[in-house]
């Protein structure tokens, strides 16, 4: 397991990096400190986690530490249930012994695990079993909505995104059209908790996120035609993925 929990260290920047860029607001007070693992069990005030990954500062604050950790809940504490893509708010009732979960917590940058371990999580997200790897690459790109949404076309003025994604920009115009079909998700965040929203429900001028999976050597024009798995409405910074 530990080596399990080292391999994960490249991954784990690499997300971090390429979800951060995607959103500027939502971001609370302090350092995000992103664990990812495996419920152990939960109970009224903590959960317990197998930590098997998480973004770099996560990360650090685990060297010389085990892996089966305790986090506080408190009464800001959000617990979201996903299932096929769509979140529901929940209660530590629902996180179960072996559910693979992603719990976000905020405390001063540099601090050690005991002082991370101090401060309630903000979200912790449910995602049932461990989740398999994609079979097809992330493509994400985020920008700002170009006019009123339909027909299956999303018009998007286009700032940022993943490596992959934004390659694809190089010498092409920032403003590009996505495309989305019935087994698209659209979720608009308030705060903490997403909603799901029909794409009619994007406004112009909306900063969303896009996520489309598409195959490895896709052209710009062939990952356009590819219907997105997700599109994010103000989603914030360090969003799980779950297209």
């Amino acid at each position: 397991m530990k080596h399990r929990l080292l391999l994960t260290i490249g991954l784990a920047a690499l997300v971090c990096a390429s979800v951060a860029a995607t959103a500027s607001a939502g971001r609370g007070h302090g350092q995000l400190f992103q664990y990812r693992g495996e419920v152990v069990g939960a109970a009224a005030g903590s959960v317990q986690v197998t930590v098997e990954g998480g973004n770099r500062p996560a990360l650090r604050t685990m060297l010389g530490a085990t892996q089966n950790q305790t986090f506080l809940l408190g009464s800001t504490s959000e617990i979201l249930i996903w299932h096929k893509g769509i979140p529901a708010v929940g209660a530590y009732t629902d996180l179960k012994a072996g559910d693979w979960v992603q719990v976000n917590v905020r405390a001063k940058a540099g601090s050690s695990l005991s002082e991370v371990l101090a401060n309630p999580a903000g979200i912790v997200g449910d995602h049932g079993t461990a989740p398999g790897k994609a079979g097809k690459p992330l493509w994400l790109y985020a920008g700002t909505v170009d006019g009123a949404q339909s027909g299956g076309h999303i018009a998007l003025h286009v700032k940022g995104g993943n490596a992959r994604a934004l390659r694809t920009l190089l010498g092409q115009s920032s403003d590009q059209t996505f495309t989305y079909d019935d087994n698209t998700i659209f979720l608009l965040w308030q705060g903490k908790v997403p909603t799901v929203i029909a794409a009619s429900q994007l406004k112009a001028g909306d900063r969303i996120t896009i996520r489309i999976r598409a195959p490895r050597l896709s052209t710009l024009a062939q990952v356009e035609a590819t219907p997105a798995r997700h599109v994010g409405d103000h989603e914030p910074a360090n969003a799980p993925d779950h297209s």
